[in-house]
């Protein structure tokens, strides 16, 4: 997924990793160069849903403009969700 809008420099990527563990996803997050922010997610359609509907409300401080998601395949290498630097 890649998310743009005020996206960086809010606490973003924390509010990210909080609720993608709490939608049980696994994962990471980082800024990009260009300001937005590139997440990969894996779990349950549901769950995924889940997460997405937060990113859209954000964390009070940040504001979503723009989500584009594409579907990759399932890589099973992750064992939580972390922040990339």
């Amino acid at each position: 997924m890649l998310l743009s809008g005020r996206v960086q420099g809010v606490g973003f990527r924390y509010f990210v990793q909080q609720k993608a563990r709490e939608c049980q996803l696994t994962g990471w997050v980082k800024n990009l160069p260009n300001g937005k922010v590139e997440i990969e997610a894996e779990g349950e359609e549901q769950d995924i849903n889940c997460f997405i509907d937060y990113l859209k409300i954000g964390n009070g401080y940040s504001r979503t403009n723009q989500l584009s998601q594409s579907q990759v395949q399932p890589s099973a290498d992750f064992s939580d969700f972390t922040i990339r630097y």
